[in-house]
């Protein structure tokens, strides 16, 4: 049988509560903007991808537009947290010239991300697909989700990895005045 010692008890409660702040947070909660990186240089970027329809896409295609560039799958629990929060957002800053680019890089191709969307309600944001990642490898992008913020002159201003309460006003915020 084990005993502890109250001393030990007391080392052990306060390990665990110096590490609880350091923590990941869980694949299912949203973070805020704090996990928003901002490059001190702006670097040009452009992705090639496929609409629905089956069409190649770029991101010269939105010039002039803010884009959050979302990299994610069907799949990732993360992702799946995320995607009601990034159309609500989608559908607060369309006003604003900023567009939300969700490029999914499911290989079963635009059937599943359509059902996914169905699924979770979402009926503002198009189905984009990257299945082999080649956006993905490009960009390189470590895990998804992770989304880039693009300014209106098709650079890269801000990156985040994992998934963000975009439906907050902190983040409408935030990207209206990183995109210009």
């Amino acid at each position: 049988m084990m005993t502890f010692t109250r001393r030990a008890l007391v080392a052990a409660a306060g390990t665990v509560a110096l590490a609880a702040p350091l923590r990941k947070p869980r694949a299912e909660e949203l973070q805020g903007m704090e996990a928003l990186h901002r490059l001190d240089v702006p670097k040009p970027v452009d992705v090639q991808f496929t609409a629905a329809d089956g069409s190649t896409r770029s991101l010269a295609d939105y010039a002039g537009k803010g884009i959050i560039l979302n990299l994610w799958a069907t799949w990732c629990v993360p992702c799946v947290a995320e995607m009601p929060a990034l159309a609500a957002f989608a559908s607060v800053v369309a006003k604003d010239g900023i567009v939300v680019l969700p490029l999914s890089s499911d290989r079963g191709g635009a059937a599943i991300v359509t059902k996914f969307y169905k699924d979770l309600g979402i009926g503002n944001l198009p189905v984009l697909l990257d299945p082999k990642s080649a956006a993905a490898h490009a960009l390189n992008v470590r895990g998804i989700p992770t989304t880039l913020v693009i300014d209106r002159h098709g650079r890269e201003v801000a990156w985040t990895e994992g998934s963000v309460n975009w439906a907050s006003d902190a983040a409408v915020a935030a990207i209206g005045k990183l995109v210009g």
